[in-house]
């Protein structure tokens, strides 16, 4: 058989430029091309694309794999998680009360979900249902209605224990 050359994940995105920003600044990937609606970005010989509302489907999961990060952070909630739980440290619920995660859609210029009165509703009903299942597998709480500084450190704080 033919041996596989490369694998790249096309990863749907709702804001291409503050996608762009995030692997660029934060994450260090630099652009490789750039086609309007769709770049690809890579690191260390490893590559990503990255697609504005389009390909693949919202909430797609992506392991990057490194060997010498001294914290890593995930985010994400999925139907199957309980079974990655006991590979991390550290499980933390980052929650705020419902009105404050609803004015927070409302004002956010970033992304355009929480903006029509559908998505608002999908979201109480996330906060209903969902919320308590992940307080129930979670080691630790923030209340990230606090300001960011505060949530970060305690964040750090939890990491680092």
């Amino acid at each position: 058989m033919p041996m596989i050359e490369n694998v790249t994940p096309i990863l749907r995105v709702e804001n291409l430029e503050a996608s762009r920003r995030y692997y660029i600044q934060t994450l260090g990937f630099s652009v490789d091309w750039d086609a309007g609606g769709m770049i690809s970005v890579s690191r260390d010989g490893k590559s990503i694309m990255l697609c504005e509302r389009a390909q693949g489907q919202p909430g797609t999961w992506l392991w990057i794999g490194v060997e010498d990060a001294d914290l890593l952070f995930v985010s994400g909630c999925a139907a199957n998680m309980g079974k990655f739980l006991p590979q991390f440290d550290h499980v933390v619920l980052l929650s705020a009360p419902a009105e404050v995660i609803v004015e927070r859609l409302a004002t956010r210029t970033t992304n355009a979900y929480g903006k029509r009165p559908e998505e608002v509703a999908r979201t109480l009903e996330l906060i209903q249902t969902i919320e308590p299942r992940l307080r129930r597998v979670s080691d630790h709480e923030i209340d990230a209605s606090a300001p960011l500084n505060e949530v970060v450190a305690t964040l750090l704080r939890i990491a680092q224990s």
